[in-house]
């Protein structure tokens, strides 16, 4: 099993080229399903997570080409109509194919989801969504079976924000019979890049990047081009990796339209930041001041930068307050931060973070994808030497993360 070993206390600069967004390129990839011909696409990130999705696609019998930067689906040939428990346990988000499958051949047999700990993900407003537009659905020795003749438009009314949710329903409607209405839809750029997708496909769509999504259900789909968009977590995180550790770097090929509350964030720490349409630079020559902040749903500050951010409070001037909204088990990395001389108590879905001058080098392990991402930020800012075990959870969504840092002046190394 790989580890990091990363000797802290370098400032870091120069470039870094930023990739595409794994929370996006995953329900794009599913996206392939609805349509017979080829959807071409471009920017997919090189990461664990896809890795998987693509396995588990092709085992159903879509046929994916990648050459030059480049994946071609092409759905003429799936003849597999189930996603088994043993590909689904390791990524929660297979269960995304499970509105394609349904809406173009009228039934799906899908395995309940695993995916990382950090909290309950239920499906229940997935099958909720399928039933409202008229699927039979059962739950059978861990398995979803849905069937439909052919899905019909309806109104569906979330309990809950849920982004995969959204997305499932939305692949399904475009293929359903007459109009769906989806209420209390989430508004991540992830959601609204697979929206956009569809678009190019021939979906009609309506109120995209809202709350409320209208959709008109089309016959069948066409094939599109598609580029996916920037990985907005990815370039949070290196941005917070230069507010801890100092330094001077320039993020390319990403978005800073669609990071305005983290961004916020990071100039309230005192880091200089300046913006063009495709490039962020970030300039940091003091200690970090100490932020607070409360995670929600987008547009507000996302669970996803949770970790990242409470590891540049660890090494801030001051005391911050991190309240965790969306998943209840996902303060995993606290302890790991402890051993490093971090000073963090929990209250309930509380963190209360005492900024230290220092912190000090240690063995830790990642517990989940974004704790692993902040560990390696504290081990950045700590003296000596950390090391981190168990970061096959970082290469699920960061791509080549110690080549990225190395390559600006980390130092850090794969142990394998």
């Amino acid at each position: 099993m790989d580890k990091l070993l990363i000797t802290g206390g370098h400032r870091l600069n120069g470039d870094i080229v930023i990739s595409g967004a794994k929370n996006a390129a995953l329900p794009i990839l599913c996206a392939g399903l609805l349509s017979a011909d080829d959807v071409v696409l471009s920017n997919v990130p090189s990461l664990q997570d896809v890795n998987t999705m693509l396995k588990l696609l092709r085992q159903m019998g879509l046929r994916v080409t990648q050459e030059n930067g480049i994946t071609t689906l092409n759905g003429q040939g799936i003849d597999k109509l189930e996603a088994p428990y043993d590909m689904v346990k390791t990524m929660r988000a297979s269960i995304l194919v499970l509105g394609p499958l349904l809406a173009r051949f009228g039934e799906a047999k899908v395995s309940l989801p695993g995916g990382c700990a950090i909290g309950s993900r239920p499906v229940d407003q997935h099958i909720k969504g399928l039933r409202a537009m008229g699927a039979e659905i059962t739950i059978e020795a861990g398995y979803i079976h849905a069937k439909a003749k052919r899905l019909k438009g309806a109104r569906i009314v979330t309990d809950m924000i849920t982004v995969t949710g959204t997305e499932n329903l939305l692949m399904a409607a475009t293929l359903a019979e007459g109009e769906t209405v989806l209420e209390n839809a989430a508004r991540e750029p992830e959601v609204t890049d697979l929206a956009n997708l569809l678009v190019a496909m021939g979906a009609k769509i309506e109120g995209i990047g809202t709350d409320r999504l209208v959709i008109q259900g089309c016959d069948s789909l066409h094939g599109a081009e598609h580029t996916v968009i920037a990985d907005r977590i990815e370039t949070a995180t290196f941005l917070c990796a230069v507010a801890a550790t100092g330094g001077d770097i320039t993020l390319k090929n990403t978005r800073s339209d669609i990071l305005d509350v983290a961004l916020d964030k990071l100039r309230e720490a005192g880091v200089v930041l300046t913006t063009g349409p495709d490039w962020i630079r970030a300039q940091m020559s003091s200690r970090p001041k100490a932020v607070s902040f409360r995670t929600t749903e987008y547009p507000g500050f996302p669970t996803d930068m949770q970790a990242q951010f409470m590891a540049l409070d660890c090494v801030a001037s001051g005391s911050s307050r991190v309240t965790e909204t969306i998943f209840e088990n996902r303060f995993m990395h606290v302890q790991e931060m402890n051993r490093l001389g971090a000073k963090i108590e929990i209250d309930g879905h509380t963190a209360i973070i005492n900024g230290v001058d220092k912190l000090v080098g240690a063995p830790v392990m990642a517990t989940d994808l974004r704790a692993s991402a902040s560990l390696v930020i504290a081990g950045m800012a700590a003296e000596g030497e950390t090391l981190i075990d168990r970061i096959y959870h970082l290469d699920r969504g960061y791509d080549r993360m110690e080549v990225k840092l190395s390559a600006v002046g980390a130092q850090i190394q794969r142990l394998k």
